[in-house]
């Protein structure tokens, strides 16, 4: 197998054109920490894009921060704290998840892949701070998009089709954030005792309040390991006297029924790590993994539903909206059941499921992604042949090969 490992935007242009030129499909790769999530691919070439690291600008008064692609999270998140800031999207490593703690996830790498934590409730996605970026295209052309600003008018918004493409559009070489001040305090109110459609109603409810939640998740009783009681989790963040009068606002009008304690700073934060990072599930190798969601109102009925009707363990996050599910003993993986569970009795109901964590076969042998109706599948194809009409960048793994 050929490896490239270019150093630069030039090399890293030679490196597209040559095998272009060999018509041999490329595998894109820099920390590694990705590498099994989508479909398996084989291919005679990797390009590996690791040397593609350092910070390229920093303007912590501007709140934008510049870095090569490769460049690895866990770097950019100590320059940011030196400053007091941070990634508001609250990107998850899920080295664990993998079983790679020696691998690095990069900053492009959660980009490419759109990948956020408990924050995107009120922060949004990784792709909403994703302000710009220089890349390589599968025709062997190098562009860029946005820029070093937070507000740019000119243009399409390439990188926000670039986050989520898994490296199937184009080789990122070069990417610019937007990033916030970090929170002077945060508390995370934990209320105990809740079955799923107790905790749907208490999130619903504390995202209405006008208390800023952050993050909202709930950890069913027995549906997740070493869970005894089911406990719902709401963090506030912000100066300390602002989230003290929240948080104390937040229990009087939540807690009546229910049993409740706090959990200041670390404690508050080692709790939301392991949500990030699907910690009550990652250890569990050999059930299949999937990250599932939903309208946040469905997140606790289809939980109870996909544990009904399969041996699964399952959380949820995003305030309902997101349920992490691990499958022991189905054939497909709970593929059938858990697209089927999304559609609804009526055939009607919205959602996606993503394939996380299984064996090769099974990720060959089942769609990984939600499938696409054929109208936005055509538009996909479209996109695909606009920046790699050759289908060279990681083919096939996001979607069969046609």
């Amino acid at each position: 197998m050929t490896r490239f490992s270019p150093a630069d935007l030039k090399e890293l242009h030679d490196a597209v054109g040559e095998a272009l030129a060999a018509d041999e499909p490329l595998e894109l790769v820099a920390g590694g920490s990705k590498r099994d999530l989508g479909r398996p691919m084989q291919t005679p070439r990797t390009l590996d894009l690791s040397r593609l690291s350092g910070i390229r600008s920093y303007e912590p008064s501007e709140l934008v921060l510049t870095a090569a692609a490769a460049t690895p999270l866990d770097e950019v998140q100590e320059l940011l704290a030196e400053s007091g800031q941070m990634l508001a999207f609250e990107p998850p490593e899920w080295r664990s998840l993998f079983g790679s703690p020696l691998s690095r996830p990069t900053l492009g790498g959660v980009l490419a892949c759109n990948l956020s934590g408990p924050r995107r409730i009120k922060a949004g996605a990784a792709r909403d701070h994703f302000l710009g970026f220089r890349a390589v295209s599968g025709r062997g052309e190098i562009f860029k998009s946005g820029g070093r600003v937070v507000k740019n008018v000119t243009g399409y918004d390439l990188s926000k089709l670039m986050a989520g493409s898994y490296g199937t559009l184009a080789a990122l070489e070069e990417v610019s954030v937007k990033v916030l001040p970090k929170p002077e305090h945060v508390a995370t109110v934990v209320l105990c005792g809740l079955d799923p459609a107790a905790a749907a109603q208490v999130m619903s409810r504390a995202l209405a309040l006008p208390h800023e939640v952050s993050a909202a998740a709930y950890l069913p009783a027995g549906s997740v390991p070493a869970a005894i009681v089911g406990i719902a989790a709401l963090r506030l963040e912000g100066p300390a006297p602002s989230v003290a009068f929240r948080r104390e606002r937040l229990i009087s009008e939540l807690s009546s029924e229910y049993e409740s304690t706090v959990l200041e700073d670390q404690a508050s934060a080692v709790l939301w790590r392991a949500v990030r990072e699907v910690e009550p599930l990652a250890g569990l190798n050999e059930r299949v993994l999937w990250r599932i969601s939903v309208a946040p109102a469905r997140g606790a009925e289809f939980g109870e539903a996909i544990a009904h009707s399969l041996d699964a363990l399952w959380y949820l996050d995003w305030g309902g909206g997101l349920v992490w599910v691990a499958v022991a003993g189905a054939e497909d993986g709970g593929a059938a059941v858990i697209r089927d569970a999304i559609r609804g009795a009526d055939g009607h109901g919205t959602g996606h499921a993503t394939l996380i964590r299984g064996s090769a076969a099974l990720r060959s042998g089942v769609a990984v992604f939600e499938p696409q109706t054929p109208s936005l599948a055509a538009l996909a194809a479209r996109v695909k042949d606009a920046f790699d009409p050759h289908h060279i960048l990681n083919p096939g793994r996001m979607a069969e090969r046609s």
